[in-house]
């Protein structure tokens, strides 16, 4: 396996601009996908080609037949699975970053002395508030992540099929036919199926966390927005409050007014 060092640093950046559940499904990314993938999944398939035998000496046999049970390697399988999961939340990070370094510039301005408007997106530590187009980046991020998980998972079981991995198997493809096939032997195939379902599993986490955050995200916009309308009715409330209290007082100074004139 490559070194996934860079990758995990940019997406160890993007814990401090998401929500709690968002933590908790970068956790789950790096622990069961990242690093399992590279310290248990690559063992287990490294030796899949080269362990891979079938009861034939016919030439290019063995060959058709792997091809044939494995079209495309689960390890490059799954990487791929972690490069298109992870594109959709470090577009979000650049989004993130880019918003921070607009507002970082418009309070430098602002401190040498021109008016300026105050932060929308951060506040005073630099941390991220997700509201407005950020809040639409983020939301579209994990419904991208969703579509993808889901895309792959079935993708995952078109190529390979709903069958998981076997210990032996009977193959007649091109040239084994010409002696009415040939019985294959696939490594380590317990560790194999154990991985393949565990991964299965781990998509599967990944799109019920996703799910979860934008149930959490549209809930919480929904009680902001519910909490700013009932202070707006109250500060009209106040607002009527003090205008009828303002009226009430300017008349009875009126009838005041006019008693002291009718006394004079």
């Amino acid at each position: 396996m490559g070194d996934w060092s860079y990758l995990t640093s940019l997406l160890d950046k993007v814990q401090s601009h998401s929500t709690v559940v968002g933590k908790i499904w970068m956790s789950v990314f790096f622990l069961f996908r990242i690093f399992v993938l590279g310290a248990a999944a690559d063992k287990v398939w490294g030796d899949e080609v080269s362990q891979f035998f079938c009861d034939t000496k016919e030439p290019g046999c063995e060959h058709t037949c792997y091809n044939w049970m494995f079209p495309m390697s689960h390890i490059h399988f799954w990487v791929l699975q972690i490069i298109f999961v992870s594109t959709p939340t470090l577009v979000y990070l650049c989004h993130a970053i880019h918003i921070i370094h607009k507002e970082e510039k418009m309070m430098e301005h602002q401190e040498e002395g021109t008016l300026l408007k105050k932060r929308k997106y951060t506040d005073d530590r630099g941390k991220v508030k997700i509201k407005g187009i950020l809040f639409c980046t983020y939301m579209t991020q994990l419904i991208v992540k969703i579509l993808v998980e889901v895309g792959f998972s079935v993708g995952q079981l078109y190529i390979f099929g709903f069958e998981f991995v076997v210990s032996e198997f009977h193959c007649k493809m091109d040239p084994c036919a010409k002696f009415t096939g040939a019985q294959c032997f696939i490594s380590r195939p317990t560790e194999k199926k154990f991985f393949i379902i565990f991964m299965f599993a781990v998509a599967g986490i990944s799109v019920l966390l996703n799910i979860i955050e934008i149930v959490y995200l549209l809930c919480t916009k929904r009680r902001k927005v519910r909490k700013r309308l009932l202070q707006n009715r109250t500060r009209l409330r106040m607002g009527g409050y003090l205008l009828r209290q303002e009226r009430d007082s300017d008349k009875h100074r009126m009838t005041a007014s006019g008693a002291d004139s009718m006394k004079r």
